[in-house]
């Protein structure tokens, strides 16, 4: 069954990122981005520059991929970069500032950290670069749209889903990939609220963070489930935290025993469905992100107004309907 809602969008990195500003300045410094290209404002052709949260989840590269199209066909020049690791704020910032220093005609910007890039949100805006921020917004106003899912509604539904499937009843945990941005935070807070509001005899016994990564991610589920062996169910918010949930039932030899839903797709998240492993995910469409990012930046280079929030849409798949070809078309491998 399908499943689209209409998109709504803390750290102490603020003061890094004044730092940072301040040490930078306006002047131009080499691309230490791990994708992407060389591109510089000022030309005939239009420049956007694209700074994401990462490149270690196939994600990303279905965000580059919906891009890259949108680049071919509007005619425009688009650069895609991000740090290894979701984790790295202080890279991101970096990237953001030689970003800007080269000019480009928009900016595309996924926050990491949703405050601590405010002050070069300002920048932005000094200089007269829109910004459009893409997956996960920012605490400013300079943004002129935010391409995103309704991450909040999305972890209600992947909430949803766990109530059904554990019965009703009985204890589950939350495994999250970062407290600062507005993504994660919302996929945990969406789904705490649609449980304490919807399913009084379900009790999330624990919360835990591990930054995306796989290996954290699946130490910290067997720390878990070593501290709540009557535990029935764990949500994983992004691809990262699902897999390694699911490595972690491996490892714990408790395929069947426990119900593990996850968030994204990838590789990992298919298998492991038709696997019998993960009961079922929540989907965004990482394709039509990047694709809208770059649609409202050239909009944006162009004058023309758009929407405060551009709703990209959410999908849950299970093995019922994962070969459907609504659904099939926002999966990425």
């Amino acid at each position: 069954m399908l499943h689209t809602k209409s998109a709504r969008l803390k750290s102490t990195g603020v003061a890094a990122a004044a730092a940072l500003l301040l040490a930078l300045g306006a002047c131009s410094s080499g691309d230490d981005g791990d994708a992407g290209g060389s591109g510089e404002g000022g030309g005939d052709t239009p420049y956007v520059a694209l700074v994401s949260k990462g490149f270690q989840h196939q994600f990303w590269q279905a965000v580059k991929q919906g891009a890259d199209d949108a680049a071919d066909e509007l005619g425009v020049e688009v650069t895609f970069e991000g740090p290894e690791t979701e984790t790295e704020v202080d890279k991101q910032l970096s990237m953001l500032q030689t970003a800007l220093d080269k000019n480009p005609d928009a900016i595309g910007f996924a926050a990491l950290d949703s405050e601590a890039s405010i002050p070069l949100m300002t920048d932005a805006q000094s200089r007269g670069i829109p910004v459009v921020a893409f997956d996960s917004g920012v605490e400013s106003d300079v943004p002129v749209t935010t391409v995103s899912t309704d991450n909040a509604a999305a972890a209600a539904e992947a909430a949803k889903h766990m109530v059904d499937l554990i019965g009703g009843s009985g204890k589950i945990a939350v495994l999250g990939h970062d407290q600062t941005s507005q993504t994660g935070q919302q996929r945990v807070t969406g789904f705490v609220d649609y449980i304490e509001q919807n399913a009084p005899d379900v009790e999330i016994v624990d919360t835990q963070y591990a930054g995306g990564d796989q290996l954290k991610s699946a130490d910290a589920a067997k720390s878990i489930l070593q501290a709540h062996p009557d535990l029935k169910g764990i949500y994983g918010t992004n691809e990262g935290a699902a897999t390694g949930v699911v490595k972690a039932v491996q490892e714990q030899d408790m395929a069947g025993e426990l119900t593990v839903i996850g968030f994204d797709s990838g590789k990992a998240q298919i298998d492991a469905i038709n696997d019998g492993l993960m009961a079922g995910a929540i989907t965004q469409n990482p394709v039509g992100i990047g694709y809208e990012t770059v649609k409202a930046a050239v909009a944006a280079i162009d004058g023309e107004d758009v929407e405060p929030v551009i709703d990209s849409g959410f999908y849950w798949y299970d093995a019922d309907n994962i070969d459907d070809p609504e659904i099939a078309a926002v999966l990425y491998e």
